[in-house]
């Protein structure tokens, strides 16, 4: 080869790549573009409901309701990016809750009552895990049975009745930091912590990999079932912790805590663009997404909705959300 063509092969080989998207493109095409553009359009049609939704003040109140329900989206969030999902965490927040309040009503000191919530939790992660890992089940199906189990446990141990807590532990939500209430705070710090683990650490990309392609990712070193491991034990975690929080907020315990919490969880996670087959998904996305949630919910109950029609826009809100994060995944491919 000559040095003539030597020097025109690189030059050739730039001509060929193709060029570089702008900025403003790779924006725009982004999910949790869309999520903000909801965002944004939900609050200015709910202000016409209520003049209510331009007070900040009102609109974080307004989020302490679905605080916890959003606490564990950011962690669900990480479990469908690595290409499993977990529909149990409303039923270990009754669970868990419930064998908190039976403790301390037991007369069992506080400290340890809320370790056996909290262990409990971390148990019922732990449980999940075995069966999708070690015995290689659906996460899907194993979680689909677990939640009915862990819901029928909270049910024998409370029976029809509410386990009341002391009247020290309730009123998290009144709770204020800076102006803000206390479970908002929490949501905020644990969306920015598990944002920057997610996208700025080794164990975040090792999280896609595992949702992109886990045989390949496993035949590069990546230790799967331990990276999974870790993130059933912590929704496990963070589901106890979020049934606590509600059993505060509530100032009682029943059975039923958190019913229907799973369609919530999953609706802010594809809502902000996780990918429901995993490798695609960020924290800040279900993060507008559980505000964009908030905004709608309500919305509609300022405009005395009937809760079976809440119900329906939820579920066509979900099926919305997981076509257009295909359809935007697919253009960005191209």
């Amino acid at each position: 080869m000559s040095t003539t063509e030597a020097s025109a092969t690189p030059s050739t080989a730039v001509q060929d790549a193709a060029p570089a998207r702008p900025f403003w493109h790779v924006a725009l095409v982004r999910p949790e573009t869309m999520t903000l553009v909801l965002l944004i359009a939900a609050i200015v049609v709910a202000s016409y409901l209520s003049p209510y939704f331009l007070d900040l003040g009102y609109i974080l109140r307004s989020f302490t309701l679905s605080a916890e329900f959003a606490l564990v989206a950011l962690v669900l969030t990480m479990v469908i990016i690595a290409g499993e999902i977990d529909l149990s965490p409303a039923s270990n927040m009754a669970l868990s809750a419930c064998l908190f309040a039976w403790a301390q009503a037991s007369g069992i000191p506080m400290p340890i009552a809320i370790a056996i919530g909290l262990l409990a939790g971390l148990a019922m992660g732990a449980l999940n895990a075995f069966m999708v890992i070690a015995l290689q089940l659906p996460s899907i199906i194993v979680t689909i049975g677990t939640l009915t189990l862990y819901r029928g446990l909270a049910q024998i141990i409370a029976g029809d009745k509410s386990i009341r807590v002391p009247d020290w532990f309730i009123g998290i939500d009144k709770v204020m930091v800076l102006g803000i209430p206390v479970p908002v705070v929490i949501f905020i710090v644990a969306a920015l912590v598990l944002g920057l683990i997610l996208a700025g650490t080794i164990f975040g990309r090792q999280i896609y990999q595992i949702g992109t392609n886990e045989v390949a990712a496993r035949y590069s070193g990546i230790r799967t079932r331990r990276i999974k491991l870790i993130l059933f034990l912590l929704i496990g975690l963070v589901s106890a912790v979020a049934g606590m929080m509600t059993a505060s907020r509530l100032g009682s315990v029943r059975y039923d805590l958190g019913l229907g919490g799973e369609l919530q969880m999953v609706l802010m996670a594809m809502l902000g663009g996780t990918a429901i087959f995993g490798g695609r998904g960020t924290i800040l996305g279900t993060f507008l997404a559980a505000w964009l949630l908030v905004v709608v919910s309500t919305g509609m109950t300022v405009a005395n909705l009937l809760p079976a029609i809440q119900l329906t826009v939820l579920g066509v809100l979900l099926i919305v959300a997981i076509i257009a994060t295909n359809f935007i995944y697919s253009r960005t491919q191209r």
